[in-house]
């Protein structure tokens, strides 16, 4: 396995990932997002695994390196380069010590759109059952924060929590946000209600029917329990 410093590292992902890019897919997926990021043209099932190559030739970095390595393809324009980020976090995070969620709060907050925050929001989720002492602070901090992508995975870190879900967390802070007119706000509500239905429907039912939430949300709520 070769070492690399973190900016040879990105140099060598920025340059796989070039050459193997298709410039008509990339069009196509910048119109999907709306223009926001720069595509190579890859998509997941091309780039996944050129992503296992980079990390079995260089290995998976860790402490600042990792830091570093993740901050320069945040920066590229290239989406791709922060799907490659956030895979390597995903590699390491087993290994990362409790402050690590303030690094996992800053990559919420850098190029931030629906797919990252999502995939960011499901590695919170695995750091919290690792460190659950930090949920409440930590969740709370972001819902006063202002920032919709925050507040949006403090409702939809849980997804896969099933049972175990904090549901009066969960209720509490689609309450605190039932008002917001985002959409990302209110669709990320009824996914978390959507899914706790799932193992829960009858609480899903009574929670919904009992608050006043936006009709996108309800909707995305009710969706499981309506086909029972």
């Amino acid at each position: 396995m070769e070492n690399k410093s973190p900016s040879e590292y990105f140099r060598a992902v920025y340059d796989t990932f070039r050459t193997h890019g298709d410039p008509d897919r990339a069009q196509q997926q910048m119109r999907y997002m709306r223009h926001q990021f720069e595509y190579f043209g890859l998509p997941m099932p091309k780039w996944m695994p050129l992503t296992k190559e980079l990390h079995a030739a260089y290995g998976i970095p860790s402490g600042e390196d990792l830091k570093t390595l993740v901050r320069l393809c945040f920066a590229d324009d290239h989406r791709e380069m922060h799907y490659f980020a956030l895979e390597t976090v995903q590699k390491s995070l087993k290994k990362q010590p409790a402050d690590f969620i303030e690094f996992l709060e800053e990559l919420i907050c850098t190029r931030s759109w629906w797919d990252s925050v999502d995939w960011l929001a499901k590695l919170v989720g695995i750091h919290f059952k690792a460190y659950p002492e930090l949920i409440r602070p930590v969740t709370e901090r972001w819902m006063t924060s202002g920032n919709m992508w925050l507040q949006r995975v403090s409702m939809i870190f849980q997804l896969l929590y099933k049972e175990k879900t904090d549901a009066e967390l969960l209720f509490g802070y689609i309450r605190r946000l039932a008002h917001s007119k985002e959409f990302f706000i209110q669709k990320g509500a009824g996914w978390a209600l959507r899914q706790y239905a799932k193992v829960k429907p009858d609480v899903v039912e009574e929670f919904v029917e009992g608050t006043k939430l936006a009709p996108l949300t309800r909707r995305e709520a009710l969706k499981n329990i309506e086909k029972r």
